[in-house]
């Protein structure tokens, strides 16, 4: 047995994450992927990006030393390889590729500025296929802080994929998210028209966080009729309420709503009346294709 240990830098709008992960590697098994650690911290460079179009000083400081703090740990916990990957708040920015040369310089770091169809491809390598064999459809809705990525799995093949540019820190006025709805209906309905009992994949922090509040065992889907439940509940309450006696976190007790409301729109549009929450994302997926050799 050979365990070996990676580590995946996730930069998002609404955060940054650290996960490190342990990849036990047997004679005659599949390669059992276990996390080791997961470190969030709350740099929303989204509220930059979306609003200003560049990343502020504040922001660089504040990612030069989360990216420092990282580097720490994953030298102690001896980690063999690593992939720093930046998604929409980032490659939306005008200055992003000075930031990534800025951090790169004083931390000897070096992030990768990833566009939506490499980010849906690198998800898709994780193990989406407990879910997606078989005969059945799936539409995976990974909802991050300034785009949504759609992928629509049939007989287990990707048929479809689309990065939108809706997310939960992305502010946008009435009009232009009324046309970006309409959009991700008319492909959702175009891309699963003819495919029957379709079920929704949900991924990102806000489903997850549903999730766990469900109290659901592991593997067990989450319903249309709790999610339109939920979504209403956690509407009903204030800002502050959601945090003191939801114990959500101040940076989540906001995006949570509109996060919620995009996955029952994406059920709504698909026909689907469940939803499965496996435990994955884009760090997970840097992890697998750090592993089976997939970043040069």
């Amino acid at each position: 047995m050979v365990i070996k240990k990676y580590a995946a830098i996730d930069i998002g709008s609404n955060a940054i994450r650290l996960l490190v992960a342990n990849v036990i590697v047997s004679k005659n098994a599949s390669p059992q992927y276990r996390k080791s650690s997961l470190v969030r911290v709350p740099v929303r460079l989204g509220a930059d990006s979306f609003t200003s179009g560049i990343i502020s000083e504040q922001s660089i400081s504040r990612m030069v030393d989360t990216i420092q703090a990282f580097k720490l740990l994953m030298h102690v916990h001896d980690v063999a390889q690593y992939k720093a990957c930046a998604t929409s708040a980032m490659r939306e920015a005008k200055n992003g590729k000075e930031v990534v040369n800025i951090i790169h310089k004083k931390t000897g770091i070096k992030i990768y500025i990833i566009d939506g169809k490499t980010e849906a491809s690198i998800i898709s390598a994780t193990d989406l296929n407990e879910l997606i064999l078989g005969n059945k459809s799936y539409l995976y809705v990974d909802v991050g802080g300034g785009s949504t990525e759609f992928t629509l799995f049939s007989k287990g093949k990707i048929i479809a994929s689309k990065s939108f540019k809706m997310g939960t820190v992305r502010k946008i006025d009435k009009t232009a998210h009324k046309e970006m709805q309409i959009k991700i209906e008319n492909w959702i309905k175009k891309k699963s028209k003819g495919l029957s009992k379709i079920a929704l994949i949900g991924s990102g922090g806000n489903i997850n966080k549903i999730f766990k509040m469900s109290n659901r065992g592991e593997g067990k889907p989450l319903s249309y009729v709790y999610m339109k439940a939920q979504y209403q509940f956690l509407k009903q309450m204030t800002y502050d309420q959601r945090i003191t006696e939801l114990g959500l976190n101040a940076d989540r007790a906001d995006v949570i709503i509109p996060a919620s409301k995009i996955y029952l729109n994406a059920m709504k549009w698909s026909g689907a009346n469940s939803i499965f929450v496996p435990k994955i994302g884009l760090a997970d997926g840097i992890i697998k294709s750090l592993h089976l050799g997939r970043f040069k």
